[in-house]
């Protein structure tokens, strides 16, 4: 995406010369009025983008170009993205991050402050409560840190100026202006979320709250910044809607056999009975039925190599971020909630 530029007189001579190129070329998508560019110069791919949204039932293409003109690319959205704890940090490093004293202690007393609810959706949906209070504690602090970015700057600046994932990213940006004044709470401009455009407490990108998040309290919008209902309901939904197994497995450890197979699995997805993993060699530390689907997932832990056996459970947190190493801290931080919770407040 171009940023705003102010008019100068090598502008002004830029706008002439592409006016005759447009008067040229018949038929050309400059020269439909409905794409005429607002205050700034809209480059072709951004064009196409809004008349794209348009198409889809969304506002005008007009309307899509002036509000991306007023969005600004940020640069430390590009650094940031280019360096994801995920993809640079071995688990050893990167549990210390999400798994804290503080983190743990601020989840049990979220939890207990709002156990009623929890615990109620929790029920309905068939997800454990201590799972959803720790998709919010790692996504945003329990609500502190929701994100800095205005949603619309973040998507923006990735879906025109980020070309590994620009596809993904002009999907997200296309489905926000999509969810306008029809979903969302709050006006498209004043939304503010990750540096990747995810938004509120749960960090949903446009698509996940398109297809996923509930408006639990029934005023007619999904509000995950203020509606506790709907934040808790939106993240229990998610989980149900990937398939969470209520009261199946969802990570032991494994015990390695000196002579135990290499397996290198190309994902978190569940696809060898637990005892082909124990013939394998690899042998659970707690009793799992035999013929559980399950996955090897060897992390590099303080200690040296840590040999995990993942189940379906593991893989649907891997649906939220598919990162193993989020996952896992995801599970052992709702573990030490439930803990916590389970044990009468001093």
């Amino acid at each position: 995406m171009s940023v705003l530029v102010r008019f100068t007189p090598i502008r002004i001579r830029f706008r002439l010369h592409r006016l005759l190129v447009c008067a040229l070329v018949v038929g050309s998508v400059c020269a439909s009025p409905a794409l005429a560019a607002p205050a700034g110069e809209a480059g072709s791919d951004q064009r196409a983008f809004a008349l794209e949204v348009e198409q889809a039932g969304g506002p005008s293409a007009a309307s899509v170009l002036a509000t991306l003109a007023e969005a600004k690319v940020q640069q430390s959205i590009l650094d940031a993205i280019a360096r994801p704890a995920e993809a640079t940090k071995p688990w050893k490093d990167y549990r210390p991050l999400f798994v804290t004293d503080k983190r743990v202690d601020d989840g049990v007393a979220f939890y207990r402050s709002n156990r009623s609810l929890i615990e109620r959706i929790g029920t309905e949906y068939g997800v454990p409560p201590e799972i959803i209070v720790a998709i919010i504690g790692v996504e945003s602090g329990y609500g502190r840190n929701a994100g800095k970015y205005r949603v619309i700057d973040a998507l923006s600046t990735l879906a025109f100026n980020y070309p590994p994932r620009a596809k993904f990213f002009r999907g997200e940006l296309k489905q926000l202006f999509l969810l306008q004044d029809k979903h969302l709470a709050y006006p498209l401009d004043e939304l503010k979320g990750s540096y990747a455009g995810a938004m509120g407490w749960g960090q949903f990108m446009p698509t996940s709250i398109a297809q996923w998040a509930k408006d639990e309290d029934g005023d007619g919008r999904i509000d995950l910044w203020n509606s506790l209902p709907d934040i808790v309901a939106s993240v229990a939904n998610y989980f149900a809607a990937h398939d969470w197994q209520k009261g199946q497995p969802v990570a032991v450890r494994a015990q390695p056999a000196a002579d135990a197979r290499e397996i290198n699995p190309a994902s978190s997805e569940p696809v060898y009975p637990l005892q082909q993993m124990e013939a394998w060699g690899y042998a659970p530390i707690e009793r799992i039925d035999a013929d559980t689907p399950s996955t090897l997932l060897k992390l590099e832990g303080e200690r040296g190599p840590e040999y995990w056996l993942t189940f379906k459970n593991f893989y649907v947190i891997t649906r939220y971020n598919r990162s193993p190493l989020y996952s896992m801290a995801v599970w052992q931080l709702a573990q030490a909630i439930a803990a916590g919770a389970a044990t009468p407040a001093s």
